[in-house]
């Protein structure tokens, strides 16, 4: 035979992680540049410094309904017609009014789903509903 010496090879029991090692860091790599990119979305800019300034957050109206069916606004009981003057104002003044709805949890739905369209009408279109995160009872459980 012309090669010389023919070798029996064993199982090989060995896993050679150098090759994994590498691909791991390229991914890190391609990972922490990628995640600078996605988190710097924003064109950066050093803004000058004023002690007097003209932009000011939108008014937020926090109308609240309460279980025995009284509403208020701001903490002041108002009307339902009141409740409509005060946003047709609010947004008169700002047109980026905002309204937050805290309303009891014995409050019908349709109470609370008129207030929502009561102030969608009148041009408030940011508006959150207040809740209670830390009761986590599933309905009807109380």
């Amino acid at each position: 035979m012309a090669g010389g010496a023919t070798r029996r090879r064993g199982i090989i029991a060995e896993i050679n992680v150098t090759p994994l090692v590498d691909i791991m860091l390229v991914l890190l790599i391609i990972f922490m540049l990628t995640a600078h990119l996605i988190a710097k979305q924003a064109i950066e800019v050093e803004l000058p410094h004023a002690t007097q300034s003209t932009a000011l957050p939108p008014s937020t109206l926090a109308i609240t309904l309460q279980r025995d069916g009284a509403l208020f606004l701001d903490d002041r009981p108002v009307t339902p017609d009141e409740l409509r003057a005060a946003v047709r104002a609010a947004v008169a003044k700002d047109p980026k009014s905002q309204a937050i709805i805290t309303g009891d949890k014995a409050v019908s739905h349709g109470r609370v789903v008129w207030v929502l369209d009561t102030v969608k009408s009148l041009g408030v279109t940011s508006f959150a509903i207040q809740i209670d995160p830390t009761e986590l009872v599933a309905p009807g459980g109380g």
